[in-house]
């Protein structure tokens, strides 16, 4: 998805007239059926390649379940551009302008206190989506909820990924024979759970499935793409081919890996072509598995997520039963499961992805 384009998405507001906005203060009785319902969403940064696709699945949720719950549903999509500030900002604005409920994808995970304070003092339930507070903070109210996914599985999955490949074939992985994985790291964020956790979970799996690993070199890259290329410039020419696989934490940062190698003229067919794995199952992540430039991914379902947020605020905002394809466990987490992704089943992802 072009730049112009995911602004275009996230700039936009879905839909629709407003028949009915009361204050999301205001306590709706059973009795009473809203004529509309008015979400504000804020996205941690808008050029984030798997945020731009739950936001696009969001809006396109939202105008089925119009038809389906016979109601205006208007979303107010803002980009936090990387800054806890102008978030929070975001959310005293959803609560001006009468937002019945707020979907937040944290900046930082272990600031989100002001956002809670915000919601808890003027009754305006949060989903947080995708980046997981600190789950002492969710406990603070009552009308605070979490969707998303398990770090610690995505992390196993993509583990599980690259053994498999070992089994089938460790020779062409191997490249000098010394029964050692040399991988490198590139991680997401600082500090971030879902970095952390994925950068440790990976591998823990490998090695207990008994392949011995050696890192080369780690770096942080924002879960960009530009900077992952740049920071695997000098691995490059740290390493060369010494660098056997390649770990990333998703699939943008696995992707300009690729970019770094295409760019010393190297060819994902060819032999010295390292593995390089990511995460998410994004768009642009599953055609370079369908084109042998990454040996895999792990699906983040963003679709899964987009309407699993829909239907949690459907149900607090009109006082209705979730839909039954979703689980709220222990009240308060609606978690979507992770799916490897491989070149042998990449069309049939990409397939149920496009539906």
């Amino acid at each position: 998805m072009n730049r112009e384009k995911r602004t275009w998405v996230l700039a936009g507001i879905c839909c629709m007239t407003v028949v009915f906005s009361g204050c999301s203060g205001s306590k709706k009785t059973a009795e009473i059926q809203p004529q509309s319902i008015k979400i504000g969403v804020s996205v941690y940064d808008q050029y984030d390649t798997f945020m731009s696709e739950i936001i696009s699945q969001l809006q396109s949720y939202a105008r089925e379940k119009e038809k389906d719950w016979g109601i205006s549903i208007t979303l107010n999509i803002q980009n936090a551009d990387q800054s806890q500030f102008t978030q929070n900002d975001q959310m005293e604005n959803f609560i001006e302008e009468g937002c019945d409920l707020a979907c937040i994808n944290l900046v930082d995970r272990t600031d989100a206190s002001i956002i809670i304070e915000k919601a808890k003092s003027n009754h305006v339930p949060v989903i947080f989506f995708n980046r997981e507070l600190v789950e002492e903070d969710l406990e603070r109210w009552e009308e605070l909820y979490y969707v998303g996914a398990d770090a610690f599985e995505s992390g196993q999955l993509q583990g599980e990924i690259l053994v498999e490949q070992c089994e089938q074939d460790f020779v062409s992985i191997d490249t000098n024979g010394d029964g050692i994985l040399q991988y490198v790291m590139l991680e997401g964020e600082a500090g971030h759970n879902d970095s952390m956790v994925r950068s440790m979970s990976v591998i823990n799996k490998i090695t207990e499935s008994g392949y011995t690993v050696e890192k080369l070199d780690d770096e942080i890259a924002n879960w960009n793409r530009d900077q992952a290329s740049t920071k695997m410039t000098p691995f490059l020419n740290s390493y060369g081919s010494e660098i056997e696989v390649i770990l990333a934490n998703n699939d943008d940062m696995a992707l300009g890996a690729a970019d770094a190698l295409k760019a010393r003229g190297m060819d994902s067919q060819s032999d010295d072509w390292p593995v390089i794995l990511g995460v998410d199952g994004t768009d642009v992540g599953l055609k370079a598995v369908e084109k042998g430039e990454l040996l895999g991914t792990v699906l983040n379902d963003a679709k899964g997520q987009a309407r699993g947020m829909l239907e949690l605020a459907g149900s607090l905002i009109l006082k209705k039963d979730l839909s039954p394809e979703y689980t709220l466990q222990d009240g308060k987490y609606i978690r979507l499961p992770y799916q490897k992704v491989t070149a042998e089943n990449v069309s049939e992802i990409q397939s149920r992805q496009s539906e």
